[in-house]
């Protein structure tokens, strides 16, 4: 029997504690909000999943100052970025590539790099520093039912250890809940794609490989047997594997076939091995489960937004493994979600701003899903990534938005992406990353960006900093402003033409790093032109914005 404890209030409830969830909880909460976050399970992940995090990324977690925890956690795989082909582990390898060789981004075009942490490690580092700040994360606390209406989201929570029942009243809701989107399908949100692709089952086991491995070494292993496209993948201490199979309806499979003694017939075949010792060992902490099945698919939800409930992640998008885009393209959701939910629960911004959030991210998961489905087809056919029309580090650091919360000039691309090497500094797109110093330290355009709207002038843009004081205390609105080549040296003389400004021009950047708005020289009214660009993109009613 479930007993009932007090209700609680809280701004934001977040659902679902993956990497996606634990990057919205620590946002907000970076951002001044102190979300609710629930996760049915124990614990963050105790295997890896993601084992690879991008740039972008990184770019996000860098000016947080986070980069150095998380590094402080690299893989001890990441001197090994590589992925073998064979048909079985003992087997001659037929192919062997380093993953990360063709898409690791120039020091001139991203501050930071690819990171080869797992991503348990990385959901430790984000909920530490999410509750260090004020985030309440519960783990082992499942959503039961949830209310929604006009005014807010009533959840029925239940506290797995003890049974114990409570509802939560929020303001909004954050569906962070996985691929299996709950929420979303109870709410009759569909989605479209190509669907479901196949299934696969995954277990971890321990095992001495040390004479099929022949002193090798890698990230990630594919084989044909016992199924084509069978992954294997070494976890962090040496002798524990993770091994996925695939299986489709074709098979004839179903989950109930992948008992503890079949995977580990599976295990040997995979080795190559029939007399292979092997354990397998529970996947979560306090579970006794071994075996998991999960589907890979590839969809787009048709709805991001349904009145005060927000899809995020893996509940919003599927895209197969292929480009490692799936978690990154979460946390790039949560980055542009967490700001905006800020903005209008501090009252500096209207509702309509939320509807930016869709109008911004799903235009963008269905080019990185053509994008991991032309990838997937080009490894089946041979021709390997480069079937793909977008080059990785475009797709990663170069795709555009459009919305009401961007300045859109005419005439508009009609292309999805602009390529980074070349930028063109328009609003829409992530603001460049340009090198700068001061008092002998060096840091990046980027690393001004930490969760505020910014300015960035030219040297010669004097009145810009009265300017921004002046609309900062009008607005109520944390607004900064620098002036490059002035407050900061640029270092090889590159803001002016990265940016598309003269040095009398300024360029506004949103919280989440994108351009907002620019100036390409000095208005007359700087402070008129700027409070003007602010109100209409916060979707606020001021005589300005008329």
């Amino acid at each position: 029997m479930n007993t009932h404890s007090a209700d609680t209030q809280t701004k934001v409830l977040i659902v679902g504690g993956g990497i996606t969830g634990l990057s919205t909880a620590l946002f907000l909460a970076r951002a001044g909000i102190r979300p609710t976050l629930v996760e049915r399970h124990a614990s963050t992940a105790l295997q890896p999943q993601a084992r690879a995090f991008n740039p972008r990324s990184m770019e996000i977690y860098r000016a947080l100052g986070l980069e150095r925890a998380i590094r402080d956690r690299t893989s001890i795989l990441a001197d090994f970025p590589e992925m073998i082909g064979a048909d079985t582990l003992t087997g001659q390898e037929r192919f062997r590539v380093d993953i990360l060789s063709q898409v690791r981004p120039p020091a001139t075009l991203s501050p930071t790099d690819w990171t080869m942490i797992d991503q348990d490690e990385l959901e430790c580092v984000v909920r530490a520093d999410a509750e260090n700040h004020g985030a309440d994360v519960r783990f082992g606390t499942a959503l039961i039912s949830f209310d929604a209406t006009e005014d807010g989201v009533t959840a029925l929570v239940r506290d797995l250890a003890t049974g114990t029942d409570h509802r939560i009243h929020a303001d909004y809701l954050v569906a962070a809940d996985g691929n299996r989107a709950g929420i979303r399908t109870q709410l009759g949100i569909g989605a479209e794609g190509p669907g479901e692709l196949i299934k696969a089952a995954s277990f971890v086991f321990d095992a001495d490989l040390s004479a099929a491995l022949r002193d090798r070494r890698f990230l990630l292993g594919y084989f044909d047997q016992p199924t084509k496209g069978t992954a294997l993948v070494p976890g962090r201490e040496f002798g524990r594997w993770s091994l996925g199979i695939p299986y489709g309806p074709e098979s004839g499979e179903t989950a109930d076939d992948f008992t503890e003694q079949r995977c580990i017939e599976l295990a040997r075949r995979a080795i190559g091995d029939p007399r292979l010792e092997l354990t397998l060992v529970p996947l979560m902490a306090g579970s006794d489960q071994k075996v998991a099945t999960t589907r890979i698919g590839a969809w787009v939800a048709d709805r991001y937004r349904v009145g005060r409930i927000f899809f995020v992640g893996d509940a919003a998008h599927v895209v197969p493994p292929t480009g490692s885009f799936g978690a990154n393209t979460g946390i790039a959701d949560a980055n542009n979600l967490a700001w905006k939910l800020a903005a209008v629960l501090k009252g500096q911004a209207g509702e309509s701003l939320l509807d930016t959030y869709q109008d911004e991210r799903r235009p963008v998961a269905l080019v990185t899903l053509d994008q991991a489905m032309q990838r997937l087809q080009g490894r089946h056919s041979g021709t390997g990534d480069d079937a793909a029309t977008i080059d990785d580090l475009t797709m990663i650091l170069g795709y555009r938005y459009r919305s009401a919360a961007i300045h859109a000039e005419t005439p508009l691309p009609d292309e999805p992406v602009e390529d980074p090497r070349h930028p063109s500094g328009r609003p829409g797109l992530r603001a460049p990353h340009v090198w700068l110093h001061q008092d002998g330290a060096k840091l990046s355009t980027l690393d001004l960006f930490d969760g505020a709207f910014t300015l960035l002038a030219g040297a010669a843009g004097v009145e810009w900093a009265d300017a921004t004081e002046n609309v900062s205390a009008a607005m109520d609105l944390d607004l900064r402003a620098y002036r490059i080549g002035t407050d900061f040296d640029d270092a090889d003389g590159q803001f002016l033409a990265a940016y598309g400004i003269t040095a009398t021009g300024a360029t506004l950047i949103r919280p989440d790093g994108f351009i907002a708005w620019r100036a390409t020289d000095l208005p007359a009214q700087p402070d008129r032109e700027l409070r003007r660009a602010l109100t209409r993109l916060l979707a606020e009613q001021d005589s300005y914005a008329r």
